[in-house]
């Protein structure tokens, strides 16, 4: 009787250490309660993977600055064989359930980023059927900035935290599903351009909305239902309204609220970082410091 073949493993980065099955070491670096979106930071030796595939789509992006600029070594994606180049920034594309694997010949630092496909689905749906949404699959051998980008900026927040993450990853997870459907899918649909941004009393409902809840951890998806828009054209109208991010905005009216506080008011730093958005102290210290150039504690002893 012949040797039975080993069964295909499946990882579900939706479950707690989903990639300890297929690498080495465990992640340095995981982001915890990401809705649709898991991100981790890997260190590894020289390894090969065994076959499995994913419930999400992933993707793979080398780290600038890590020891070796390049890591070089093979992958297969749906039995499609290649040699990679795996430049500090290049990326690779593994969609959902496609076979994979790959082995690195040094040892590497790279990053990964699964995204649940509905994503996909839900910010391509005004403009192709969403049956038809089929990303492709890439090798790791060339570069792309803006997804780099958003790699950077995940692994940031994944390292610091606190209020006002889930609405920048919120932000970014629709920025990158946007760029994949232009660039990665078999069907790229022709997005549509705006001009004329928010209704005024359609952006009055959302500043009054989001100046009532500085306090709460505010959701991109929340603002978008108030719009009654999908929050890819949510942004897009906000910032052609207000010339900045939603993300942005939030944070110019905590930092505001913040400093009036600190001037009128006898609550300590700890107090006011609560009351308006920031997780602690020293987030609030962060922020203050970076864009108004002061800390709260200095504000407080020019009175």
């Amino acid at each position: 009787m012949g040797k039975q073949k080993q069964a295909v493993k499946q990882l579900d980065y939706c479950q707690t250490n989903a990639s300890d099955q297929i690498v080495p070491n465990p992640p340095v670096l995981r982001s915890l309660g990401w809705s649709g979106m898991h991100f981790e930071l890997h260190q590894q030796p020289i390894f090969a993977t065994d076959e499995h595939h994913h419930t999400m789509h992933v993707l793979a992006c080398g780290v600038i600055g890590s020891a070796r600029q390049n890591a070089p070594g093979a992958r297969s994606l749906d039995g499609k064989r290649s040699h990679e180049r795996r430049g500090s920034s290049d990326i690779a594309i593994i969609p959902a359930e496609i076979t994979h694997s790959c082995s690195w010949d040094t040892p590497a630092q790279f990053m990964v980023l699964a995204i649940d496909p509905i994503l996909l689905k839900q910010v391509g749906q005004d403009w192709v059927n969403p049956d038809r949404i089929e990303l492709l699959p890439r090798f790791m051998s060339d570069s792309d900035a803006f997804i780099h980008h958003i790699f950077s900026t995940l692994k940031t927040e994944a390292e610091i935290g606190g209020m006002g993450s889930r609405l920048l990853v919120d932000s970014l997870k629709t920025a990158l599903a946007v760029h994949l459907l232009r660039n990665y899918c078999a069907t790229r649909p022709k997005l549509s351009s705006y001009v004329n941004g928010l209704p005024q009393n359609t952006l009055t409902l959302v500043k009054e909305y989001i100046n009532s809840n500085l306090h709460q951890d505010l959701r991109l998806d929340e603002l978008a239902a108030i719009a009654q828009l999908s929050p890819y054209h949510f942004i897009r109208l906000f910032k052609q309204s207000l010339g900045i991010t939603p993300y942005q905005y939030i944070l110019q009216c905590r930092l505001k609220q913040a400093k009036h506080l600190l001037q009128h008011s006898e609550l300590s730093i700890i107090e006011i970082a609560h009351r308006t958005g920031f997780c602690d102290q020293s987030h609030l210290t962060r922020y203050f410091k970076r864009i108004l150039g002061v800390t709260p504690k200095q504000l407080l002893q020019s009175r």
